[in-house]
């Protein structure tokens, strides 16, 4: 029995080199411990922006949100603490994106909320759609965007005589070489506006379909990529005003968000009564970042973080919406208003989206889309897409 128990014990002594392993770990788990505790009691203040940041890399959002743990049992890999924990860079994001609000506020006054959707929609790639009267600064709105990130602007007016050749370009004959060389039409630009989109007929809004999806045009068999990032702000004037082309279903999902500027508060008109002149104010616009950061937080915005509840109730919003009406809202739709909610979140400093970031973009993301179901007489898609967001409890 004796001798059982000692070959027992001897089986278990450990060497000098698993002591010294073990050793190793216990130490490490003791630094953890000790960089996470200075974390806590030593906050990291917020720096100012600096350009060095984004260029470098070094900011995204943590891989895990914040309101939960990111690791299941405390002795998992310590090191990792200071960095995933404290991400101060996202400290950075918030100021750049607010710096870049405020700009445009300062030209469009009283529109905060419209700027933030355009801004939103901007940061999730995806493309805009003003539906407003004239004069209320649609144009103006677009050309801050451009101006403040300095990217290329091209202004097409749509009439009804406009041609697909007229915006994408054409093939001219090069007598000294022979052939036929296309030149590039308004279209090759960064931010494009499309003004009065319903103006055109048919065959020429079908001309932007390709363009707005996958970022590129054909033309006599060959296939032109479009400068990048590509946005289009198009403005639609109302339905009912004489000579409009209503958008098919099919152009009208390829915008990401419907908004309307409307006119301002008495306050906000009285201030741009007695301001400069807009067009003065768009001159003295200075780029708050290039498009190599607007690059980055456009990637950011895909690692937002979203939970297993928080894309059940995405989907019972899509579910609801298909049995109540008759399209319902397309998977195209659905993949809309997820990446909406997600820049919605990076935009208010978060790395993880919360029902209230869907909610705030649902609007302005399902009212175009569902604003012409055939059951639903004499409704505004704006007032279906309310009707689904208050309808749907969140899980």
């Amino acid at each position: 029995m004796h001798l059982r128990f000692e070959a027992l014990r001897q089986r278990f002594v450990l060497t000098r080199e698993e002591k010294r392993v073990i050793a190793f770990i216990l130490l490490a788990f003791a630094l953890g411990l000790a960089v996470k505790h200075y974390r806590d009691t030593h906050p990291r203040p917020v720096a100012p922006p600096s350009k060095k940041n984004y260029h470098s890399g070094l900011y995204s959002p943590s891989p895990a949100p914040a309101s939960r743990p990111l690791f299941k049992f405390p002795f998992l890999p310590c090191v990792m603490f200071a960095h995933s924990l404290y991400p101060a860079d996202r400290f950075d994001v918030r100021e750049h994106i607010d710096a870049f609000t405020r700009q445009i506020c300062e030209v469009i006054v009283g529109k905060t909320a419209a700027v933030q959707l355009a801004i939103a929609s901007l940061l999730a790639r995806g493309h805009l759609l003003i539906e407003d009267i004239p004069g209320v600064g649609k144009t103006t709105l677009s050309q801050a965007l451009a101006r403040s990130l300095a990217l290329g602007f091209q202004r097409i007016q749509f009439t009804s005589d406009l041609l697909p050749a007229d915006i994408l370009g054409n093939s001219i004959f090069d007598r000294d070489e022979q052939c036929f060389v296309f030149h590039r039409g308004p279209l090759f630009s960064q931010v494009v506006l499309i003004d009065e989109i319903n103006r055109a007929t048919a065959k020429t809004q079908s001309a932007l379909l390709e363009a707005m999806e996958e970022h590129r045009i054909s033309a006599d068999g060959v296939t032109h990529e479009l400068p990048q990032p590509f946005f289009v702000i198009a403005t639609q004037n109302p339905q009912h005003q004489v000579g409009t082309f209503p958008l098919p279903e099919s152009q009208l999902d390829r915008f990401l968000m419907r908004i309307e500027l409307g006119v301002p508060d008495r306050a906000s008109e009285r201030a741009m009564l007695l301001g400069m002149d807009r067009r003065e104010m768009l001159k003295e616009i200075k780029p708050v970042f290039g498009s190599e950061t607007l690059f980055e937080l456009q990637e950011n915005v895909r690692k937002v973080h979203a939970s297993s509840a928080l894309l059940d109730y995405l989907q019972d919003l899509l579910d609801a919406s298909r049995q109540r009406h008759s399209t319902g809202l397309s998977p195209r739709a659905g993949l809309a208003l997820f990446h909406a909610s997600q820049a919605w979140a990076l935009m208010n400093g978060r790395d993880m989206v919360l029902p209230e970031d869907i909610q705030a973009v649902g609007v302005a993301v399902m009212a175009h889309r569902l604003g012409h179901d055939i059951e639903q007489p004499g409704q505004s898609g704006r007032m279906l897409a309310d009707a689904l967001l208050r309808s749907v409890p969140v899980p």
